[in-house]
């Protein structure tokens, strides 16, 4: 019998000590007179980490308060990094099923272990997953919990999950107020995403003495916090993150030497903003071009930005290898007109509107009433703070009146109050003719054929200027006063609003001659915008890579650096209003899209709503309901 190099490897601990004979015996070699003598046994190999090294993050499973009434452990307040910048935003809180533990009391704590036996509807202390919600729609940090509130954490406690809310540094730098200091702490990308990732791996770092399903973790957010969900989707064990983990003390390792993972199972988001590499040019691409007033007005410079941020999005997609579920390339063809309005990518997002309105007509029943909604922040529970504070509230407030006293038109009514803020009349349909009938008051774009169930839009430029106007003006992420969220994203330390977009920064740059000659112009914007890309953050980290690192694209696709170098989640659910005119349409689009086609993501739930704007948009039911539902259906998988 041949011995081959992978017999070899198998056997040769075995064999170590004859010699390696166990392959020599096979041979028909004569002995040698003069034996050699037998190798020696290899020296055990040193560990390569200090498995103390992480000690002091490990769970004091005697420190658990209990709430009797409803049967729930819970701890506040626990760091989940060794070396954090903000105490008050680098910790987190664990709220467990009380079915998942024994204990007894130790003073006014309790002292818990894992009840195996436990069983909470279809879950057990061993299968139960984690649920971990991004609670900021404009990436304000989130703070710890200091209180304990029962009412929001119900549902996901008496379904049998593990409920995890943990703090995190937002889009900006600040201060550090505990213990009377006032040190300053960085803030921006990717610190957020950092902040969750050590607090996915502090869960795990403890997963012995826990009562869930570590593989299981689920992240859920709203608007740039689904953004920040679906990083953490697309970006788990990404390498670029590690010196970012390792300065603020992440558990690298656990306590037997093996390498921890921030990877999760699922991720999920209503409205995400996110790929800003994009965003400015994506939005002009899908609403700007169709725009003519204010920074869009013939004759300013800005108008020009817009075309030409348009044709560069067009670009852009036709260098991603986007590819559709028949795996035939989706891109963008030129036309006269409107720009780029053709070609396989076009008609996959006009399908999109299509295929959202008829389910619209499938699903709601007349009279129909239409109130436009746009939240600011959606308040997932956990910190009974935020929800004494009115977190979650929309910054346009409904009316919904006596339904035969409205009008059927699609006008709303705007009254102006004494605040200067503005209520928004809904509006009521009172069957499907009426509601075609109020789109189409000023030209024929919608097509409702109720015998074959089936709507149908002439064009995508006529779909956003009845539906989405482009409500931001030209630069509507990074802004040209620096004055986003997202400018301050990419701020760093004391320079906290930056430029960060390097497709808008190429643009002007090409286009100065042409923009000096329109209105508005000004010769320092090609030195503001070129200036600030090249700021490097704390680590030395430069913009491109900052962004790269907020944007799950760059993990997702085969055109990109980062492709292949994540771990990517298995599960998905996006969720958007396709009314919204925060971002584009094809945020969301082109995520679904390039998950699709990504092999080992088993399922991708993309639901994009029609009559809705930028909020929690479900198609019936609440979002909490549906989201739990959703995890239900990834644990039974």
């Amino acid at each position: 019998m041949g011995c081959t190099r992978r017999g070899f490897v198998s056997l040769a601990s075995a064999a170590t000590l004859l010699g390696l004979g166990a392959c020599a015996a096979n041979t028909n070699q004569e002995p040698k007179e003069e034996q050699e003598p037998p190798a020696e046994a290899p020296k055990q190999e040193e560990p390569t980490v200090d498995l103390k090294e992480f000690e002091k993050l490990t769970l004091d499973m005697r420190a658990w308060d209990y709430d009797d009434e409803n049967d729930v452990y819970y701890q506040l307040g626990i760091p989940y990094c060794l070396k954090p910048g903000s105490a008050s935003y680098q910790s987190l809180a664990i709220f467990v099923p009380g079915a998942y533990f024994t204990a007894k009391p130790k003073g006014k704590k309790f002292e818990c272990e894992v009840n195996k036996k436990g069983k909470v509807g279809k879950f057990t202390a061993e299968t139960a997953p984690v649920a971990m919600p991004i609670n900021s729609g404009t990436l304000s940090p989130q703070a710890c919990p200091t209180s304990y509130g029962y009412a929001g954490l119900k549902n996901y406690l008496k379904t049998g999950f593990v409920y995890v809310y943990a703090g995190f540094r937002g889009r900006s730098s600040g201060y550090e107020s505990g213990g009377g200091k006032g040190e300053v702490f960085s803030g921006g990308a990717p610190w957020p995403v950092v902040d969750l990732k050590a607090a996915v791996r502090y869960l795990r770092y403890n997963a012995k003495t826990l009562p869930f399903d570590a593989k299981k973790i689920f992240v859920f957010g709203f608007s740039v916090g689904g953004g920040v969900s679906a990083v953490m989707g697309s970006a788990g064990d990404a390498k670029l993150y590690t010196p970012y983990l390792e300065q603020v003390g992440a558990a690298m390792h656990d306590a037997e030497g093996e390498t921890l993972s921030d990877a999760v199972f699922g991720s999920a988001s209503w409205c995400p903003v996110t790929s800003f590499d994009t965003a400015d040019a994506s939005y002009e691409w899908m609403m700007g071009q169709y725009e003519s007033k204010d920074s869009r007005a013939e004759g300013t410079w800005t108008k020009q930005l817009s075309q030409d941020l348009s044709r560069a999005y067009a670009s852009y997609v036709n260098e991603m290898d986007f590819r559709d579920g028949d795996d035939q390339p989706l891109t963008l063809d030129e036309t006269s007109g409107e720009i780029y309005a053709d070609g396989s990518y076009y008609t996959y997002l006009l399908n999109i509107l299509q295929d959202s309105a008829t389910e619209f007509f499938a699903h709601t029943e007349f009279p129909y009433t239409y109130t436009p909604r746009h939240v600011v922040n959606a308040g997932f529970p956990g910190d009974p703070n935020l929800q004494s504070a009115g977190t979650g509230a929309s910054d346009v407030e409904a009316i919904t009146g006596d339904a035969s006293a409205q009008a059927v038109s699609g006008t709303q009514k705007d009254e102006e109050k004494s605040d200067g803020t503005s209520r928004v009349e809904a509006v009521v349909y009172n069957t499907e003719t009426d509601y075609v009938n109020a789109l189409n008051s000023d030209q024929w774009w919608f097509t409702y054929n109720e015998r074959k169930d089936a709507v149908r839009i002439t064009s995508v430029g006529d779909f956003v200027r009845h539906l989405k106007n482009a409500a931001k003006g030209v630069c509507a992420f990074d802004a040209i006063d620096r004055s986003t969220v997202e400018n301050q994203l990419f701020g760093v330390d004391e320079a906290g609003s930056l430029h960060f977009s390097k497709i808008v920064c190429d643009t002007i740059t090409a286009g100065r001659d042409t923009y000096a000659k329109l209105d508005g112009w000004k010769d320092t914007l090609v030195k503001d915008w070129t200036g600030d890309l090249i700021e490097v953050d704390s680590l030395e980290t430069n913009m491109e890579t900052r962004v790269d690192m907020f944007n799950p694209l760059f993990f997702l696709s085969g055109s990109q650096k980062g492709f292949g170098t994540a771990t990517v989640a298995p599960y998905w659910r996006i969720n958007s209003g396709v009314f919204q005119t925060d971002t584009s349409l094809c945020t969301e689009a082109n995520l679904a899209v390039a998950l699709g086609a990504y092999e080992g993501v088993e399922d991708v739930s993309y639901n994009p709503i029609w009559g809705r704007g930028h909020e929690l948009c479900e198609i019936g039911g609440s979002s909490e309901d549906k989201l739990i539902e959703w995890i239900l259906s990834c644990c039974a998988e």
